[in-house]
C-alpha cells in the first residue's frame, strides 16, 4: 500500500496533472459510406509514447475493453461487432494475472452500419481507457451523432465514467433561467455567504501571533530594537522610526497580499485551491517544513540576501533605511512564516473575493509589526521578554505536527476533487489521531528530537497542551466508525468516502445532477433543496455536520424534500466540453464543477458555498437563499417557509 501511494504522487508529478493536461490518445471519428446500403464508423486513434489503449473483448476481471455505445439509431442497424485495424500487441500482465491485449502508436477502431432507410440517424459514442506503466487515465470517451450523413463529429478524448451526468445540453432549459429578481423579492442579498472580512483578518492576526513564536521571527526582536535605539539617539526620533518600521512591515506584507491577486486573479486563486498539483505542492511543502521543523535540516534563504540587505539599511538613512530593515525581517523570517502565509491565502481565496488575501495579510502584517513597535517604544521590556532556547525547539517541533496535520488537508482536497480515492475518512482519521498521539507524548517530554535538550523540565503550559492533544487524539477515535466528529468537519473528509459507517443520522442527497432531480421532483410533486457545496469548502463540512445531522432538519429534508448536491470543484471532466459566453467573454466548460459553478451564477447570481437554495416544480424560488450559519433554529425557519410557499 505504501508503494502504491507513493508510486501515485510520483506519477502526477512525472506526467503532470491527468485529468486536465495530459492528453496522451487522441481520436477523431467518421463515417464512411461504403455502399448504398452500408457504412463504416470508423474511430483513428494515436498514441504517445509509453501509453497504450486495450483493445476489444478483454476478459471480466481485468482493463476496461474499448467498446462502442449506440444511444439512438433510427434508419440504420449495427452489422456485427466493434473491431480494429492495427498490430494488437498480446502480453500476460502480472497485476490482473491474465492475457491482455493492447495497442501502441495508433489504432483504427471500425464498426459497420446496415443503413435500412434513406433517412438514418446514429448517435453515440466509442468508450477506452488509456494506461502508461505508471497510471491510467479514468475512462474516455469519443462522440458522435450521424444523421442523414451530414456528419457532426464530437471529437477528443475528454474522459468521463460518470453516471447520471449528462452533456451541456441543458444549459439554456427553463430550469436554467435566472431567478435573480425573484430572489431580490425575497429580500436576498448575495455574496453573505462569503467569509466576513473581520474573520479573515482576526484569522491573519492569530497567524502573524503564532509567527511570533517560531524561532526565526523571536530573535529579530532584540536586534531590530537594538539597530533603532542605535541610530537614534533622539527619543522622539526614534519613537517615530519605530512607528514608520511597524507601518513598513504591514505595507510589505499587505502588498504582497494584493500582488498575489492582481497576478493570479481572485477566481484563479479559487481554482488553485481544488487544483491537484497545486495542492500536493502545497501538501509536500507542508511535509518538507515539517520535517525541518523536527530537525531533519535547516530551511534557509541565502544568508547573502538578507545580509545585504540589512547593510544597505545601515548604510541608508531615513524612510528607504527603515522600509529596507522591514525587508529583512521578512526575508529572515520567511521560512517559518512561509506556511504560515501560504495556508491563510489558500483558506481565503475560497471566498474569490480580491480583497481579501490583502485583508488576512493585514491581519498578519499588524500581529507580527505590534511587539516590534512595542518593544521600541518600551526597550526596557525587553529585559523581561524570555530569551530564545530550549523552549524555542519546542515550539518548532509543535509547529512541526501541526503542519503535518494540516499537509494531509491539501492532499484530501486534490484527492477528493478528482475522485482518486486515496485519502477517505478512515485513513485520514488514523493519520491524525497517529500524529496528535505523538504530539501529545511529547510534550510530556516521551519523545525526543534531534535539538531537544535532554535536560529540559515539562513545564506546567507543556503538560496541559500534551494532555489535550492525546485527548483529542481519543476524541477521534470513534470516527472511524462513522461519528460525525465536528470538532473537525471542516477539515476531515465528508462521510461518504467512509467506508465503515455505523452513523446513521446522516443526510444524503438523492441526486448529483440538477436536471435529473428537477425532472424527478415534479413528477413526486415535491419541492427541491440545491446544496451547493464543494469538496474544499470548510463550512460546507460544518454545516453537513453541526447542523444537517440534527433530527428537525434531516426530517425535513429527508421526508419534503428533493436534495440535489452540486460540488462546484468537481474536476472530472465532462464528456464533451461547451463553449458559452458569459458577460460579453466567451469561456469553456470543462469539468463537472464548471458546469455547476456556472449554474449558481448565471441562475442565482451567487458563486459562494455553502449555498442553499429552496426551487419549485419550475426552478422559481421559495425562499432567499441560506449561507454558513449554524443556527438550527434558523435553518428549520428557513426550510418550513420554503414548504409553505410551495404548498401556497
Amino acid at each position: 500500500m505504501k508503494r502504491i501511494f507513493f508510486a501515485l504522487l510520483f506519477s502526477f508529478f512525472t506526467i503532470g496533472s491527468i485529468a486536465q493536461i495530459q492528453e496522451p490518445v487522441k481520436f477523431s471519428a467518421e463515417l464512411k459510406i461504403t455502399s448504398d446500403s452500408e457504412a463504416e464508423i470508423i474511430f483513428t486513434g494515436t498514441i504517445d509514447d509509453g501509453w497504450h489503449v486495450y483493445s476489444t473483448g478483454l476478459p471480466s476481471g481485468g482493463p476496461i475493453s474499448s467498446s462502442i455505445t449506440i444511444e439512438e439509431i433510427k434508419g440504420a442497424e449495427t452489422d456485427g461487432k466493434l473491431t480494429f485495424r492495427g498490430s494488437e500487441i498480446k502480453a500476460f500482465d502480472k497485476v490482473f494475472e491474465i492475457n491482455l491485449r493492447y495497442f501502441e502508436k495508433n489504432v483504427v477502431f471500425v464498426q459497420k452500419i446496415k443503413i435500412t432507410a434513406p433517412v438514418y440517424q446514429i448517435k453515440g459514442y466509442l468508450e477506452y481507457a488509456a494506461c502508461n506503466e505508471e497510471s491510467c487515465l479514468p475512462p474516455a470517451d469519443v462522440s458522435f451523432n450521424y444523421t442523414n450523413g451530414n456528419v457532426e463529429v464530437a471529437t477528443g478524448n475528454s474522459q468521463t465514467g460518470v453516471s447520471g451526468v449528462s452533456g451541456l445540453s441543458e444549459v439554456g432549459s427553463d430550469y436554467w433561467a435566472p431567478v435573480i429578481k425573484e430572489l431580490d423579492n425575497f429580500g436576498e442579498t448575495f455574496g453573505k455567504g462569503d467569509i466576513p472580512w473581520m474573520y479573515i483578518f482576526i484569522t491573519g492576526f492569530s497567524g502573524g501571533l503564532l509567527a511570533l513564536f517560531t524561532p526565526c521571527v523571536w530573535p529579530i526582536i532584540p536586534m531590530t530594537v537594538s539597530f533603532f535605539l542605535k541610530k537614534n539617539k533622539d527619543r522622539k526620533r526614534g519613537i517615530r522610526d519605530a512607528v514608520t518600521y511597524g507601518v513598513s512591515i504591514i505595507v510589505i506584507y499587505v502588498l504582497l497580499g494584493l500582488a498575489i491577486t492582481l497576478i493570479f486573479g481572485a477566481s484563479a486563486l479559487n481554482a488553485l485551491s481544488t487544483n491537484a498539483i497545486f495542492n500536493i505542492l502545497f501538501f509536500l511543502m507542508l511535509v518538507i517544513f515539517a520535517a525541518s521543523f523536527f530537525g531533519a535540516f535547516e530551511i534557509t534563504l541565502p544568508s547573502s540576501w538578507s545580509t545585504a540587505v540589512d547593510s544597505k539599511a545601515e548604510k541608508t538613512g531615513g524612510l528607504i533605511g527603515i522600509f529596507l530593515m522591514a525587508f529583512t525581517l521578512a526575508l529572515v523570517s520567511f521560512s517559518c512564516t512561509g506556511p504560515i502565509i501560504g495556508f491563510l491565502l489558500v483558506e481565503v481565496s475560497t471566498t474569490g473575493s480580491i480583497v481579501a488575501p490583502a485583508i488576512g495579510m493585514l491581519g498578519f502584517a499588524v500581529a507580527l509589526a505590534l511587539p516590534f513597535t512595542f518593544f521600541a517604544l518600551f526597550p526596557s521590556f525587553l529585559k523581561s521578554a524570555p530569551k530564545s532556547g530550549g523552549w524555542m525547539n519546542v515550539v518548532k517541533v509543535f509547529l512541526g505536527f501541526i503542519e503535518l496535520a494540516f499537509a494531509l488537508k491539501f492532499l484530501s482536497v486534490a484527492d477528493l476533487a478528482y475522485g482518486w480515492g486515496i485519502l477517505d475518512r478512515e485513513t485520514f482519521l488514523s493519520l491524525w489521531i497517529v500524529i496528535f498521539g505523538l504530539l501529545g507524548i511529547y510534550m510530556l517530554g516521551k519523545l525526543k528530537f534531534p535539538h531537544d535538550d535532554d535536560g529540559t523540565k515539562v513545564s506546567i503550559p507543556r503538560f496541559f497542551l500534551g494532555l489535550f492533544s492525546i485527548a483529542f487524539a481519543i476524541y477521534m477515535i470513534p470516527g472511524l466508525w462513522g461519528a460525525p466528529l465536528k470538532a473537525i468537519s471542516a477539515f476531515s473528509p465528508p462521510m461518504n468516502t467512509q467506508d465503515f459507517n455505523l452513523y446513521t443520522k446522516e443526510v444524503h442527497a438523492k441526486f448529483d445532477d440538477f436536471d435529473i432531480g428537477m425532472e424527478y421532483a415534479k413528477k413526486n410533486g415535491k419541492p427541491v433543496m440545491i446544496d451547493f457545496t464543494g469538496y474544499g469548502c470548510v463550512n460546507c463540512r460544518k454545516m453537513e455536520l453541526a447542523v444537517w445531522t440534527d433530527s428537525r432538519v434531516s426530517k425535513i429534508i429527508d421526508n419534503d424534500y428533493i436534495l440535489i448536491t452540486l460540488f462546484v470543484d468537481d474536476k472530472r471532466p465532462l464528456r464533451q466540453p461547451i463553449s458559452i459566453t458569459e458577460n460579453g467573454k466567451e469561456i469553456t466548460l470543462k469539468s463537472i464543477g464548471d458546469k455547476w459553478s456556472y449554474l449558481q451564477r448565471i441562475k442565482f447570481g451567487a458563486n459562494a458555498q455553502p449555498f442553499y437554495i429552496l426551487l419549485d416544480n419550475d426552478g422559481k424560488p421559495l425562499n432567499k437563499s441560506y449561507a454558513y450559519d449554524e443556527s438550527i433554529d434558523k435553518y428549520v425557519e428557513f426550510l418550513q417557509t420554503g414548504l409553505n410557499n410551495y404548498k401556497k
